[in-house]
């Protein structure tokens, strides 16, 4: 993908994935890489913003598994 950047957060019962997707990747490479961290990363999307620019700022979530210990 051209110029994509992320950035990784915790917050409550989710993490939280921003990408940012620059203006000259196309729709559907955009929409193919997000496809696949949905498939593969088990993210779903919460946000999406498009700047002026057109430059578009995603914000992927996911459930935080916690493991309880068993000893």
């Amino acid at each position: 993908m051209a110029n994509e950047s992320s950035a990784w957060r915790r917050h409550g019962q989710y993490e939280y994935r921003v990408l940012r997707i620059d203006r000259t990747t196309s729709v559907p490479d955009a929409h193919r890489l997000l496809t696949e961290e949905a498939e593969y990363g088990r993210w779903e999307l919460a946000r999406t913003r498009l700047y002026v620019g057109g430059e578009r700022k995603v914000w992927l979530r996911r459930k935080i598994i916690r493991v309880a210990p068993t000893l």
